[in-house]
């Protein structure tokens, strides 16, 4: 229950004070001061007794307020010193609590049997340090699990200073780097120097990387993931160094299952009817039936056509040539791809030339454009748009055709992944391949209104 509060009580001792400042003036002024006073100046007489006060002198004001100083002074610094002390000392408490929250210690609380306004402020004050009490012990434990998991990943973890000081290494990079000894403080460029020359040349690189060296008599494969970040207003980088050798192995086998499989499906889908005619037509020549002999031929060279530009499309994946790149004028290259493949411009190509080697880049766009034509849309809705943005070119493939899951997005680049039934799956993977080899890349995003845009980013101008 609050009692009265700190207004109410300065009104109290403001107003006891004039009461008691007016009693005293008028003691001393009025009565019964000058009584005493004249009491003690009267002399007896020779018989021994006092004589009657029958006048009193009163005081004048001057005097009476001297007095009234001289008594009052030495009671108000009493009772001021009585109410101003507990406030002296709350403060006092606050302002250490305060010095502590400021080193950092929660632990301090302030005990209080107030009730009134400066109360309430205390233990408010208290509940503050509970919460930060509180949440200091929650950074603390999240702080240690977080230190727990990156000191035991199996990613090498490196945090170097601006000067190239290790600030900290987990336990993988400290047995990558140092065989097991702390690096925290050694110069990151002379930790490297032991290490072998792809790694250096990963590590200045400045950007992710992929790169194997020679560890412990076999070669182990490493991705390189570098960050640069400001650390208490300091630069900072932090370099990551994940071993890839069991993961890259595990998608090499997983990639040649595939491999195997659609190979398999696709030699058997040939093989299969070219064993069944071969064996109609040897059964036909033993009948004398030679009349139909021709369209069994027919029949088994198509299968036999089929099979070897399906067998040509995997060799021209994997042994693709290095672009020769040289300056493309936009216009006769689009005209020339017209006689391919039906499209139609967007917008007027760009006078400035491209730089590529046209032929790669017609096969992809005839295999874009033919895409775009079997997703099912109108053809006259298949367009292409060459668009100049800063140092690269945009060739723009669009059509208006259903367009494509974000699954189907994810993966859509991949090698062998189709979703035609008799798809190799090497379209756009051939494509993609084609982009990174001129220093660019392809991009997949379906349209609003519905269809697909495929953009084929190339560097402009020669190197």
């Amino acid at each position: 229950m609050k009692t009265l509060s700190l207004e109410g009580r300065m009104t109290l001792v403001v107003a006891g004070s004039a009461i008691v400042g007016a009693l005293v003036f008028a003691g001393v002024s009025i009565w019964p001061f000058p009584q005493v006073l004249a009491w003690i100046r009267a002399v007896p007489d020779k018989a021994g007794k006092l004589p009657a006060v029958t006048s009193i002198e009163p005081f004048d004001g001057g005097t009476a307020l001297i007095i009234c100083l001289l008594v009052l002074l030495p009671l108000s610094a009493w009772v001021a010193h009585a109410l101003v002390e507990p406030l002296r000392r709350l403060m006092r408490a606050l302002e250490s609590a305060v010095a502590s929250y400021r080193d950092g210690d929660f632990s301090m609380s302030i005990g209080t049997s107030r009730r009134d306004e400066l109360g309430d402020l205390i233990r408010m004050h208290n509940a503050l340090g509970q919460t930060l009490r509180d949440q200091r012990q929650h950074l603390a434990q999240r702080e240690l699990l977080l230190d727990t998991v990156v000191q035991n990943t199996p990613v090498a973890l490196v945090l170097t200073d601006p000067s190239g000081k290790v600030t900290y290494a987990n336990i993988a990079a400290r047995h990558l780097f140092n065989e097991g000894r702390a690096l925290a403080g050694l110069d990151f460029d002379t930790v490297l120097a032991a290490m072998p020359e792809s790694l250096r040349e990963a590590a200045a690189g400045g950007e992710d990387a992929l790169f194997s060296v020679e560890m412990d008599g076999s070669e182990e494969t490493f991705h390189l993931s570098q960050r640069g970040f400001r650390l208490q207003g300091r630069p900072h980088r932090l370099q990551l160094y994940r071993r890839m050798t069991r993961e890259l192995s595990r998608q090499e086998v997983h990639t040649w299952k595939r491999v195997i499989r659609v190979i398999s499906h696709e030699l058997n889908n040939s093989l299969a009817p070219i064993s069944s005619l071969s064996h109609s037509g040897a059964e036909l020549a033993r009948r004398g039936d030679l009349a139909r002999l021709p369209g069994v031929f027919a029949s088994i060279g198509d299968r036999a056509k089929h099979l070897h530009s399906f067998i040509a499309g995997y060799a021209s994946f994997a042994k693709l040539p290095a672009p020769q790149s040289r300056v493309v004028p936009w216009v006769p290259f689009l005209d020339a791809l017209a006689l391919h493949a039906q499209f139609h411009l967007a917008s007027p190509p760009p006078e400035q030339p491209g730089w590529f080697d046209p032929t790669q880049v017609e096969q992809v766009l005839i295999n874009l454009i033919k895409n775009a034509h079997e997703a099912g849309g109108d053809a006259t809705d298949v367009s292409v748009a060459v668009h100049q943005v800063g140092r690269d070119t945009l060739i723009e493939v669009s059509d208006r055709g259903p367009g494509m899951s974000e699954t189907v997005l994810a993966q859509a680049l991949l090698p062998f992944y189709s979703t035609k039934r008799s798809g190799t799956g090497l379209g756009l993977a051939l494509a993609r391949e084609i982009s990174e080899a001129h220093g660019g890349r392809i991009a997949l995003a379906n349209r609003e209104g519905g269809g697909l845009r495929v953009t084929l980013v190339l560097p402009a101008g020669s190197p």
